[in-house]
């Protein structure tokens, strides 16, 4: 089978397609044969070792695994002899932000690994683009008490994990507004947001509204900015640590304070948002965005656009198994 490894820490031109044998599945596992799969903001990450308190995890010196990929769409084609959870034929999506090595043509996965059917009514690289920005997206919410008509600025409404957020947000009834540039301003209304601000024209965090929360989706602006957009006790979430990492240091101390705070979104509860996504899919609340799709062989080329942070939603990568 084919598969893109990499055997050093670096740029996406250390990426390499090549052939490995098909893993085969123990007991619990099933062997899924991929038919789609992206790359996303943690497969860049991990490609480079960044932060470098990553590689604690990854391998300090170099990947001790060398296939990347932490998501995947796909149908079961062999079971281990213990599972009971899939059969063979079933269509299912999933995802772990620690890695699947799913930029492969097949992996082998635990069947208590998170995971689900995929809708009827979606294809698979709709499946797979649905899962890493809703899952982060969903991080976002329940780390905080939110009420029908609170008023919520979503920073970065186009990525992966701001357009999935806008979604949440809407089916929740939240009184949301967005910023994203100028060629995506339609787009974004179209999701049912109050108002959308072009960021190539205007500073939001200049604004004269106030918010109950900020979620910087695209972790490019900081608490420091955003305090002047806050209610008296607004929450401000991003989605990355801050230029120093100061979130996490907030996220101790502003609590104290009784006033406006930040809350860091640790992502947890993989199979909650996998399920949540199912079914705001099924019920037509939910669709991902893709920019563009790529064959496993220009793999590289999709990390190199992810890199440049220009992208509208999701990065698919189609395995073309006949």
């Amino acid at each position: 089978m084919k598969a893109a490894i990499h055997n050093k820490y670096g740029d996406p031109s250390n990426l390499k397609v090549v052939e490995i044998p098909k893993p085969i599945p123990k007991q619990h596992e099933l062997l899924i044969k991929v038919y789609a799969t992206t790359v996303n903001r943690t497969d860049c990450a991990m490609l480079r070792a960044r932060p470098a308190i990553i590689r604690l995890m990854l391998g300090w010196f170099k990947p001790k695994n060398p296939i990347l990929g932490t998501d995947f769409a796909g149908i079961v084609e062999q079971v281990g002899s213990e599972v009971v959870r899939f059969n063979i034929g079933d269509k299912i999506f999933g995802f772990n932000d620690s890695g699947l090595s799913s930029h492969a043509e097949f992996i082998t996965i635990h069947e208590d690994n998170f995971m689900a059917t995929i809708p009827s009514q979606f294809s698979f690289e709709q499946a797979t683009a649905s899962i890493e920005g809703a899952h982060y997206a969903q991080n976002f919410i329940n780390k905080v008490q939110m009420q029908p008509n609170d008023k919520v600025l979503v920073n970065g409404a186009t990525g992966a994990i701001g357009s999935a957020l806008v979604q949440l947000l809407v089916a929740m009834d939240i009184d949301v507004t967005a910023t994203a540039n100028s060629a995506n301003l339609s787009l974004i209304k179209s999701l049912g947001v109050t108002k959308v601000i072009d960021y190539t024209k205007d500073d939001f965090t200049q604004i004269k509204q106030k918010f109950d929360f900020v979620f910087d989706a695209v972790g490019k602006s900081t608490f420091g900015k955003c305090k002047q957009i806050l209610k008296p006790k607004g929450i401000y979430i991003s989605s990355e640590m801050g230029p120093w990492g100061q979130n996490l240091f907030y996220a101790v101390f502003t609590p104290l304070l009784k006033r406006k705070k930040v809350v860091f979104p640790y992502p947890n509860k993989h199979q909650i948002s996998i399920e949540l996504v199912k079914r705001l899919i099924e019920n037509g609340k939910f669709k991902p965005f893709i920019d563009r799709c790529y064959s496993l062989d220009n793999i590289a080329n999709a990390f190199t656009y992810a890199e440049t942070g220009e992208k509208v939603g999701n990065l698919v990568v189609k395995m073309n198994i006949e």
